[in-house]
């Protein structure tokens, strides 16, 4: 089993920056790739960005040239740096580790609002 832990959400002005950080756990030697998801108020999940174990990396376009993911794999923990938020960017960010026909797990969510 894998457990993952989400934090660093809250509330940013827009333009502001928030990192936030998924902790994995368990059988942590299974996951292949772990990414972030949101799901704003009344519509469906979806990508925002993925890291896999060889260091690929993948964005929604919606995000590209402003969010940064990266692993830090001794420390079990994926992060997302967020720059230069927008209104738009307001969602419940869900950290996912994966392992094809294996593995899909979601963290519990936190909470990202951007509002002046």
């Amino acid at each position: 089993q894998v457990q993952l832990v989400e934090s660093g959400g809250g509330l940013v002005q827009p333009g502001g920056s928030l990192r936030l950080s998924c902790a994995a756990s368990g059988s942590i030697f299974i996951i292949y790739a772990m990414g972030w998801y949101r799901q704003a108020p009344g519509k469906q999940r979806e990508l925002v960005a993925t890291h896999r174990s060889g260091g690929s990396t993948n964005y929604a376009d919606s995000v590209k040239g402003r969010f940064i993911i990266s692993r830090d794999n001794a420390k079990n923990t994926v992060y997302l740096q967020m720059n230069s938020l927008k209104p738009e960017d307001t969602a419940v960010y869900y950290c996912n580790a994966v392992h094809p026909g294996a593995l899909n797990k979601w963290g519990q969510g936190t909470l990202v609002t951007v509002s002046s």
